[in-house]
């Protein structure tokens, strides 16, 4: 499936609570949206990593999203290295998106930035012709 918009976010309520207005309004125009979680958000202060991912399940419902898919990083640890950019390589790769959305380049949360960069990065290697093991 080819969707038209991939919003990647670093928890699993950062792409609703940045761009959820925006999903909603693309999707009723009929765009084909997907979500992508970097992490389940385990260390976050309220709740656990189990009941994010119910919420966010939900959050996909009601937004009628086409994929919702979580990476599991390590909540406040990943990084933007090669293992990481291969698994988001991955999910562009195979959905093609026209449109990308990702965190802020610039926040007080130390996961939003890297997972921008992280996105950015991905992006980018994602549409070079060669693999890393054809180099």
């Amino acid at each position: 499936m080819k969707l038209d918009i991939l919003a990647i976010g670093a928890h699993p309520d950062d792409v609703e609570m940045s761009c959820g207005g925006t999903i909603a309004k693309e999707i009723a125009k009929g765009k084909k949206v997907g979500i992508l979680d970097l992490t389940r958000g385990e260390l976050g202060t309220r709740g656990s990593a189990e009941i994010r991912d119910q919420e966010g399940a939900a959050a996909a419902a009601i937004l009628g999203v086409s994929v919702r898919h979580n990476l599991a990083l390590a909540d406040g640890f990943f990084q933007n290295d090669a293992e990481s950019q291969l698994k988001v390589i991955h999910f562009l790769r195979k959905y093609k998106p026209e449109i990308v959305l990702c965190n802020a380049t610039d926040d007080r949360h130390i996961d939003h930035p890297k997972g921008s960069d992280l996105a950015s990065n991905a992006c980018f290697l994602s549409g070079l012709k060669k693999d890393r093991d054809q180099g």
